[in-house]
């Protein structure tokens, strides 16, 4: 049996009592409050208090009196009932019982991610009703689901990047052992399960460390959210890394997760001689040796060095990296969208598309027009394909557009048909933002709830107005975007899943589900041996050609993203998969092939 995961932070049931230990070291005086009641809390050194308290049981409320004034939470609370603000319950992470003993997960060449939102997800926005769509899943050809961060946060709706208490599950979506219930039954089903973790930034509502904490973070950083989380203190680093690097193993051990995808981390600013995502992967890598354990970056500033491999193809920290590269000229080839940072993949996207097929980054190294002409990205043609998780659609890509429109609502039926096969086909790790395989008629919006913090639900209200005002559409009336903070706006970006049994939808769903089967038949056994390399080339400006060589084979992809004709030349390749009218290599516009066998 798997060991609950043991730490210095928060409460640890120990036979009949209950041990309480916080890091206070700005605080003049700390009082332990167990339903109700005050007890001593004494410093045992270096801003730690600690305190062991008898006859304390599972299901006890506590919290921490500062300087004979605030109660707050714990920094490291296992579950809060009661939102933010309220006491934390002492948990037994004992008391669940598994039955996935025999369970390390699956290799991450075997990876399609399906990234969701649990409160948005099923008509009843939690972990059990999550559970009930995991067969659907599985059937639909995904190994793997990956939950938007579920920290507790303020209120009862938050796409989950405002959370302030990274140990405690947010009670909207159930208690901790529905949770591990839904974990348990994915792993029956041979499902893996992924976490986004963000350790980048506190959400602006429930964050108490400033209370007691002030030097957790530091004015010597600056993020997007204020000062920055101190990593690289000279007196307080050690503690506020460990926090982390104990909450990435808490999620893993405690709660089985398989991996984890860890928020912007290049917000993550760390000084240090050792970075803290140097000690993130190679910590989790030395605790978890027997596990397949997945850890995947969001990092815009494609640094390769993170993804580095061992002799043995091994990650030697992290595993893969989110490709916004590819996701971007798929973007620019099928909307004509070309601002922000799509201007950066307008003028070439072919050719960008064609390097990240066939070497991960787009930029690397180059001038990008969206930081000014700074260079951006590091080498990657010689990392594999499974170094970069690939989408078309992502919840920031949908939920950060005014109207929260999907792809589908944005491009025609047959281009999107191309694109799709174009990325589930190829050898990177594929992840599909929930519904997405049928093309989801329901948006999926920007939402919170800070109530009844009224000031700040509308300082989140004008600032989503004031950000599209620049936007020509909104330009004249920002009225038309949602109000995050009501709850319809919530309720309109719950999945239809009805919606799969007629069409259009079907029929999405139908051409999905078959390339999934086509993935795994014949690209996994590829993907799965030794990555030899790739190339890719433009036979015209708009049509991309790309092979990729493994130990067990190569295999190509043509696609004519034009409006004329296109001969490609088959080369002896056997045709897996195509969307043209026949399989002579004839390709009308928007039309292209997969081969097996083919050489460049």
């Amino acid at each position: 049996m798997r060991r609950a995961h043991t730490m210095a932070f928060g409460s640890e049931i120990v036979a009949d009592t209950v041990r309480f230990r916080l890091w206070a070291p700005t605080a003049k005086d700390v009082a332990l409050v167990v339903d109700g009641a005050d007890h001593p809390f004494p410093a045992v050194g270096e801003g730690w208090r600690e305190a062991t308290v008898p006859g304390v049981r599972a299901g006890a409320r506590y919290g921490f009196r500062i300087d004979s004034d605030l109660v707050v939470p714990d920094p490291a609370s296992r579950f809060q009932p009661e939102d933010v603000s309220g006491p934390s319950e002492v948990i037994d992470p004992q008391a669940f019982a598994w039955t996935d003993a025999d369970w390390t997960g699956r290799p991450f060449e075997e990876a399609v991610i399906y990234e969701l939102h649990v409160g948005t997800a099923t008509p009843e926005g939690t972990y059990a009703g999550l559970e009930k769509r995991l067969e659907d899943l599985r059937d639909l050809g995904v190994t793997a689901i990956e939950l938007l961060p579920i920290a507790d946060f303020k209120g009862s709706r938050n796409w989950g990047y405002d959370g302030v208490l990274p140990y405690a599950p947010d009670a909207a979506y159930g208690r901790p052992d529905d949770l591990k219930r839904l974990i348990d039954r994915a792993h029956a089903l041979g499902l893996m399960v992924f976490l986004d973790a963000v350790y980048n930034h506190f959400g602006p509502a429930g964050n108490y460390l400033h209370a007691y904490a002030k030097t957790f973070f530091t004015e010597r950083h600056q993020t997007p959210w204020g000062a920055g989380i101190n990593f690289d203190g000279r007196e307080s680093g050690h503690v506020v890394r460990q926090y982390f690097l104990q909450n990435a193993l808490y999620w893993l051990e405690e709660y089985h997760f398989d991996g984890l995808r860890f928020d912007a981390v290049h917000a993550i600013l760390d000084d240090s001689e050792r970075h803290f995502l140097a000690e993130l992967g190679e910590t989790v890598r030395e605790r978890l040796p027997d596990r397949h354990i997945h850890l995947i970056l969001e990092n815009e500033a494609n640094q390769a060095r993170w993804l580095e491999r061992d002799a043995a193809g091994t990650p030697r920290q992290h595993s893969a990296q989110w490709a916004d590269d590819l996701h971007h000229c798929w973007h620019v080839l099928l909307t004509g969208e070309d601002a922000g940072y799509y201007e950066s993949f307008s003028d070439r996207p072919v050719e960008h598309l064609a390097r990240c097929l066939s070497e991960g980054f787009a930029y690397q190294g180059e001038p990008f027009k969206t930081l000014g002409d700074h260079p951006r990205g590091e080498p990657s043609a010689h990392l594999p394909p499974s170094a970069f998780v690939t989408f078309l659609q992502n919840h920031d890509q949908v939920g950060n557009r005014a109207l929260g429109e999907r792809l589908s609502h944005l491009t025609d039926g047959d281009k999107l048909a191309l694109a799709r096969a174009g990325f589930l086909l190829a050898p990177q790790i594929p992840m599909l933002w929930m519904g997405e395989e049928w093309s989801a008629s329901t948006p999926f919006l920007f939402f919170v709830d800070f109530a009844p913090d009224e000031d700040l639900n509308r300082a989140v209200r004008e600032g989503r107005r004031r950000e599209f005002k620049s936007f020509a559409a909104f330009a004249d009336d920002t009225s038309v975007i949602p109000d995050p903070t009501e709850a319809k706006t919530f309720a309109d970006s719950k999945l239809d899943w009805s919606e799969r049994e007629r069409s259009p939808h079907r029929e999405v769903l139908a051409d999905t589900t078959h390339l999934l089967r086509l993935r795994r038949e014949i690209v996994v056994p590829l993907t799965t041996t030794r990555y030899l390399g790739a190339t890719a080339s433009l036979p015209r400006p708009d049509v991309v050609d790309c092979t990729w060589r493994f130990e067990g084979g190569s295999y190509r992809f043509v696609a004519n993203v034009g409006t004329e004709p296109f001969a490609a030349d088959l080369r002896g390749g056997r045709v897996f998969w195509t969307n043209a009218p026949d399989e002579s290599g004839a390709l009308p516009g928007w039309t292209g092939l997969f081969l097996s066998g083919a050489e460049a």
